[in-house]
C-alpha cells in the first residue's frame, strides 16, 4: 500500500461491504504507526462526530472507524482515496480546508456521496510512531473528475512501466547508456517499503496488478527524480526532468485511485 489514505480507504470500503473484519482494518493501519491520534480541524466538526475539542481525542486508530459510523450510513462507495499534487488537483472540493491540507500532504480520504455534505481525513506524520489524522467538515462533497476502469489502468500501466525505465535511462547518463547497481538497488529498497502492507482479500487480482505495476513506476521515478548523474543541472534540465516525469506521476496517481475505488464496485449500496 502507499499511503495512510491508501490503506484506510481499501480496508475501510471492504470492511463497510461486510468482506473484512474491524481489526483487519486496525491492524493495516497499524503497519503504517503504532500510535494514530485523531482531531477534528474545528469545533463543528469535532460537534457533529463526538470528537473533544480543541486537541485531540484518544482511541487510536478504531477511533477512525467510529468517525466512519458517526458520519452516517456510508457505503463502501462513499469512501473516495485523493492523491492530489501541484497542478493536479482533480477531485478535490474546491476551496475547503480539506483540499489544502490533502494538497499540502499529497493524500486524503473523502467521506460522503458526491454532491451533499461530507467529512475529509488528511493523515500527517507527526513522528516516527505517530500519524495525526485531522477529520475535515466538507460542505459539498466532489464526485471523481475522472472515471477510470480497471482495464483501462491496467492497460495505461503497461505502457507507463515502459516510459519510466526509459525516462530513468535518459536521466541516468551513464556512458554504458544502462542504470547502475545502484539505482537498481534503490528502485528494490523503495518497492520493499510498500510490501508489508496487506490487501484485503476482496481486492481483485486486476487490482492487485495496477497496484503493483504503480509502485513499480513510482519507485522508478523517484530514483529517477533523485538520483540523477548530472551534479549541477541546468534550470532548463531541471524543466525537462519536470515535464517528463510529471504525466508519469499523474498517470500513477490515477491507477491508485481507480485500484482503491473498485473495492467499492461489487457493494455499491452497502453500508454498516
Amino acid at each position: 500500500m502507499s499511503s495512510p489514505s491508501a490503506t484506510l480507504t481499501v480496508w475501510a470500503a471492504s470492511w463497510l461491504a461486510g468482506d473484512s473484519a474491524p481489526d483487519d482494518v486496525i491492524d493495516a493501519l497499524a503497519a503504517w504507526a503504532p500510535m494514530h491520534l485523531i482531531g477534528a480541524a474545528d469545533a463543528d466538526t469535532a460537534a457533529a462526530l463526538g470528537l473533544g475539542w480543541p486537541g485531540i481525542t484518544d482511541g487510536g486508530a478504531p477511533m477512525l472507524l467510529r468517525v466512519l459510523r458517526r458520519a452516517g450510513n456510508i457505503s463502501p462507495a462513499e469512501l473516495r482515496l485523493v492523491l492530489p499534487a501541484a497542478g493536479d488537483v482533480r477531485g478535490l472540493p474546491a476551496r475547503t480546508d480539506f483540499a489544502d491540507a490533502a494538497l499540502s500532504t499529497g493524500e486524503g480520504v473523502l467521506i460522503g456521496e458526491p454532491g451533499s455534505a461530507g467529512f475529509g481525513l488528511v493523515p500527517v506524520v507527526e513522528g516516527p510512531d505517530v500519524l495525526r489524522w485531522t477529520v475535515y467538515s466538507v460542505p459539498n462533497v466532489s464526485g471523481p473528475a475522472e472515471h477510470i476502469g480497471l482495464g483501462e489502468a491496467e492497460y495505461s500501466m503497461r505502457e507507463v512501466v515502459r516510459n519510466a525505465a526509459a525516462a530513468l535511462l535518459q536521466l541516468q547518463t551513464v556512458p554504458t547508456g544502462t542504470p547502475t547497481d545502484d539505482a537498481r538497488a534503490k528502485i528494490a529498497e523503495a518497492l520493499s517499503e510498500h510490501a508489508h502492507h496487506r490487501y484485503p482479500e476482496s481486492l481483485s487480482s486486476r487490482a492487485l496488478r495496477v497496484l503493483d505495476s504503480a509502485d513499480q513506476v513510482a519507485a522508478i521515478l523517484t530514483v529517477a527524480e533523485h538520483d540523477s548523474t548530472n551534479e549541477a543541472p541546468s534550470v532548463s534540465a531541471i524543466q525537462a526532468r519536470e515535464s517528463m516525469l510529471r504525466p508519469l506521476w499523474a498517470a500513477v496517481r490515477s491507477a491508485r485511485m481507480a485500484a482503491a475505488a473498485s473495492v467499492a464496485t461489487h457493494h455499491p449500496a452497502s453500508g454498516q
